[in-house]
């Protein structure tokens, strides 16, 4: 709304309504707009505010924060299948024992552990996808036996008739298969992901080798202080924000573009920094530390010792099954989600996450206890300085010579009818 905004005068919304039909998964916002010489009382939802501003709230002066450099090129959106490509477990594990294909490859070069954003906040399923990368030929995807011969009956029937050409032409590789996310994690060992729509702010590691689906936010980073930063509380106040909404129980959606790439890190511990140059930072190792503090105790709630059994996955290197001790005890697994465990929040849990906090806060020297809208304003304050130096010096431009005026013949104008305001 920035732009009618800055034509017009916001004065009356209502933000958060739900669309008139029964059945639709839909919410909306309401917004009415006038003449800035006009004066009707602004109200939002029908509370009276000094003013509403392009974000919909009773504060114009907030507005909207940009994006920063040094956040860019880090924050993606996993791949996007468009086809069946995912397969159970034991399907994968089979292919995999098979013999060498035609072309002395093994079946786990194109089969990979894989996960959507529910994985990533509930027990994760197990499901594995065939992936042929992201520019794949056909005939050398071909002599991948089983997983080609999977793809064409399953698969290429669903993409054949799409509208997209890529969908139709290369229906054996992903609709979208991220060649900038691999580039981005390509010789870590993890990744940090989020769900793109979530109840609860969520940050977990990730094994690199499992591909992500595009429900599931990706950070291409791989050091407990960048993970420690989001999963802060100051992270979480800035993507509830300037982050948008989505479905019926109106949860937040995690935006890369807005709720990452404008987000200002602590200075000297941006995105852009190689980890390496502040692991002897005190702010960093004292993030670091409260990080991996609170998600080695979340793993030990999600899956204790005595209910789990470890073994090695099929392929070496790729991350240890967990594995539930008796049908009994994958009865309680399935209650152990970090979705349920963040809506029982216990008192070790807050703990962990005041630790967090703590040590967030002091790197961007800043009390403990300071309050939300004040860790707020000096967020806001921080994005618009750094955007600022940002931005290029203006240029001065040459003031144009006045061209001549011409006598023009004066006529009467008929007055103009009121306007109404436009909803």
């Amino acid at each position: 709304m920035a732009r009618v905004a800055a034509r017009g005068r916001l004065f009356e919304t209502w933000t958060d309504e739900p669309w008139v039909i029964d059945g639709a998964s839909v919410r909306v916002a309401i917004v009415c707009f006038e003449r800035k010489d006009i004066t009707d009382t602004p109200r939002i939802d029908g509370h009276v505010v000094k003013a509403i501003g392009p974000d919909l709230t009773g504060d114009s002066e907030i507005g909207t924060p940009l994006r920063l450099s040094e956040n860019t090129e880090i924050s993606f959106i996993g791949t996007q299948k468009n086809g069946p490509f995912d397969i159970p477990g034991d399907v994968a594990r089979r292919w995999i024992a098979m013999p060498k294909n035609p072309n002395g490859r093994p079946n786990s070069d194109v089969v990979r552990p894989w996960t959507n954003g529910s994985g990533v906040v509930r027990r994760d399923e197990g499901r594995w996808i065939i992936d042929f990368g992201t520019n794949m030929p056909e005939r050398d995807a071909a002599l991948y036996e089983a997983p080609f011969e999977y793809v064409v009956k399953n698969v290429k029937p669903t993409r054949v008739n799409l509208r997209r050409a890529w969908h139709k032409t290369k229906w054996w590789l992903h609709g979208d298969p991220r060649p900038a996310l691999r580039r981005a994690i390509a010789g870590k060992n993890r990744f940090i992901a989020t769900p793109l729509v979530s109840t609860h702010r969520i940050f977990v590691w990730l094994p690199s080798v499992k591909i992500p689906e595009n429900t599931v936010i990706v950070i291409a980073r791989d050091d407990d202080t960048s993970f420690g930063i989001l999963q802060s509380r100051f992270h979480e106040l800035w993507t509830l924000r300037f982050c948008t909404w989505l479905g019926v129980g109106n949860d937040p959606r995690y935006t890369p573009s807005t709720t990452f790439e404008t987000f200002p890190f602590p200075e000297g511990l941006a995105p852009n920094i190689p980890a390496k140059a502040y692991e002897k930072d005190p702010r960093a190792i004292a993030i670091a530390a409260a990080a991996k503090q609170l998600d080695e105790l979340r793993r030990n709630w999600l899956n204790p010792s005595d209910l789990v059994k470890i073994e090695p996955e099929v392929v070496p290197g790729y991350p240890d099954r967990i594995l539930p001790r008796s049908p009994a005890v994958e009865l309680e697994l399935k209650k152990r989600t970090l979705t349920n465990l963040y809506n029982e929040r216990p008192a070790w849990l807050a703990n962990a996450h005041r630790d967090l906090d703590a040590a967030v806060a002091a790197a961007y020297g800043w009390p403990t206890d300071i309050a939300e809208d004040d860790a707020l304003a000096r967020l806001l304050e921080l994005n618009r300085a750094r955007a600022g130096a940002e931005q290029p010096p203006a240029k001065t431009m040459p003031t144009p010579k006045a061209a001549p005026v011409k006598p023009v013949q004066s006529k009467a104008k008929k007055p103009k009818a009121e306007r109404r305001p436009r909803a």
